[in-house]
Parts: structure tokens; sequence; C-alpha cells
């Protein structure tokens, strides 16, 4: 299954040179002058996962798929962007499409890289892209209620239920607040997730440094993250120019590069767990001698509905899940020794996947 994070920011903040970063390719242009993004750039990520070379090792798997995640980078947005002005305007449709949004933050000082306001402040930025998509949704919720109004006077069910979550969206977007603020009762959490508000979506915050400040930081960024937590959000610090460099190097090299900085591993693989973590998502596995492969859920749900993403008929059809802890696989050397061990587990329909989980379905159409 896809799950898409959009990258949005001012122009010149770097956003387009961290795209290109993450999906080692110059598909998004990157150049000192707004606007140069001019359609959004859709890229597919492999999520870093050691843990799948360890068990196709075991397996001796012929191929290895690793799990993916998108990223899409959306034009630079700026003051005005929900009234038309600029042409970041145009992509506000297909921030609603993500299912969490990155802003990217400058944080680094650089006179050959224009600001559009002329100074580095990360938290205006952040401030002036918000209250931009708080306006398009106060503009799109203001025009939903006129016609669910009407429609919940006629007795219309899903009207009237609507109608309650626009004004509870309403209630926090009119105070100054985005709509992800509002309390949202459990059993309409999905109905709230399909309004696709852009301020109701989960928030991660990437502060894009110079290459000195990347292992510590700066004033900044830390400014950034004291904001991050304040809203409850996530915060990453990467040097967008030092990941668009490890891109272009192999394992070896990369790894010296790293060493020189002083950091551990790049700030791409932080971004993406990050990112897991935000959208609450999970890691299983199917390992065999034809491939080994990741599969990513959310976390909570059930072994048919995560047989689902291989392909209906798994879930259509399911029987049972022969299923072994990563650890378990790990330690008795792979699916026979686990069984002989007694750690291949027969589970259910009821059975909540946990991270790691290997797994083979068991189903019938």
């Amino acid at each position: 299954m896809g799950f898409k994070c959009g990258i949005v920011g001012l122009p010149n903040v770097g956003k387009s040179t961290l795209f290109n970063a993450l999906t080692q390719t110059a598909a998004a242009q990157a150049a000192n002058y707004p606007f140069c993004t001019i359609e959004p750039n859709v890229g597919e990520v492999a999520v870093p996962e050691p843990r799948l070379m360890k068990l196709a090792a075991i397996a001796k798997s012929a191929n290895i798929i690793p799990a993916r995640m998108n990223f899409v980078d959306i034009a630079g947005l700026v003051k005005g962007a929900s009234q038309g002005e600029g042409l970041g305007n145009q992509f506000l449709a297909t921030i609603r499409e993500v299912d969490a949004v990155v802003y990217v933050l400058r944080c680094f000082e650089d006179d050959d890289v224009t600001h559009v306001s002329g100074r580095v402040d990360p938290l205006s930025d952040f401030e002036v892209v918000e209250t931009e998509l708080m306006l398009a949704d106060l503009d799109s919720l203001e025009k939903r209620r006129a016609n669910l109004e009407k429609k919940a006077k006629t007795g219309d069910k899903d009207a009237k239920e609507t109608l309650v979550l626009v004004e509870l969206a309403l209630a926090e977007l009119n105070e100054g607040r985005p709509a992800r603020k509002a309390v949202v009762p459990a059993d309409q959490r999905r109905q709230w997730r399909m309004m696709q508000l852009l301020t109701a979506k989960p928030v991660l915050f990437v502060a894009n440094v110079d290459e000195d400040s990347a292992a510590t930081g700066n004033a900044h960024s830390r400014a950034v993250e004291a904001r991050a937590t304040q809203e409850g959000a996530a915060c990453v610090v990467i040097s967008a120019k030092i990941e668009s460099e490890l891109a272009l190097l192999d394992a070896d090299e990369r790894g010296e590069y790293l060493a020189e900085l002083g950091l551990e591993e790049p700030g791409l693989n932080r971004l993406i767990h990050t990112g897991y973590q935000l959208l609450d998502l999970l890691t299983y596995f199917t390992v065999g001698p034809k491939e080994a492969r990741a599969w990513t859920i959310r976390k909570g749900w059930t072994a048919p509905r995560a047989a689902g993403v291989i392909h209906g008929d798994f879930e259509r059809g399911f029987i049972r899940a022969e299923t072994t802890a990563y650890a378990d696989y790990v330690a008795h050397g792979g699916e026979a020794g686990a069984r002989e061990a007694g750690k291949l587990r027969q589970e259910g329909k009821e059975y909540v996947v946990q991270d790691g989980d290997v797994m083979l379905f068991k189903f019938n159409v």
C-alpha cells in the first residue's frame, strides 16, 4: 500500500534538494529561484530495513524487496497562496491526497540562496505556510457546510454526522488553530480522515541546516525542535546538501563520509523511520527462497487485513497465518528451526500483527 508524505514549505528552503536526495534522482529541478517546481513530483523511497537483509541471508532468498514510502515534492507556497498567489495554490489539492505533511524549514544562512522574505526565520516560514493551509481549509469547509445543512434538514444521516465534524474543524480554524487540534471521537476518525483537511494531517518538521550543523544542529533548528514539541509533532534535523552528496556515493564511501561528519546514519533514514512512527506504521515480512519482502501496514491491523496488502484473495479467503517473531526466526536459523523449537505459531483471524512478524498466509478462495 502506498503511504504518501507531502514535502511543503516556502520557495528556496531545500525541498527539491531533499526530494532529490530521497529519491536519488534529479526528477525535481533544484534551482535558486522561486517556483522552479511547477508540477508535483512523486518519488518512491525504499524503507531502510536491516532486518530484511538478515532474513534474506538466512533463507537464501533470490530477491530482496523492501517496503516503499512515497514522497511528494510540492511547489513552494507563499503568503496568499490560498487566494491564488504564486504557483503553490495549484497544488493544495495534491496536499489533500497525502497521509502526512513534511514541513521543510530553512535553518541555514547563505547569501547565495535567495530567501523570499529576505531573512532566515524558520518559525515565521512555518506560520506563513500553515496559515495558507488553514485558510484553504476554512474556505473549503464553509463551502461544504451550506450544502450539508440543506441535506441535514431533509434528515440525511450521513450529512448530519459530517456536519458535526465540519463544525468541529471550523471551531478550531476560526480560533487560529489547525484542524489537527480538534478532539475527534474514536468512532468518527475514519470519516474525519476522509474529509482530507490540509491541517488535520500528521505533521513532521524537517530543520534543514548547513553542513557544519548536521551533527549538532544550530540555534535555528533548536527553535524548530521546540516548536515541534509544542505542536505535538515530530522533528528531524537534516542537511539536505549533505544528503544530496551522500546519494551519489556507494555504501563504503557513504560510511566513511558519515564518520567524518560525526553522523551515525543518513538523515534520510531518520526521516523515513520518523515518518513511519508518525503514521503509526509497522513492518511484517514474507520470506522464502524466491524472495524476502517487507510489507507496510498500520498498527492494530489483524492478520486477514495484513494479508490483503499482498492480494485481496488472501484477505477474503484467509484461513490462518503461520507466524514467527523476527527474533525467533533469526535465533533458530529460519522457518524449519523455529518450527522445531515450537516458535512458529498458527494465528487466526483475530490475531493483531506485530512489528517484525514473519508470516506465511494460508487461504482458500
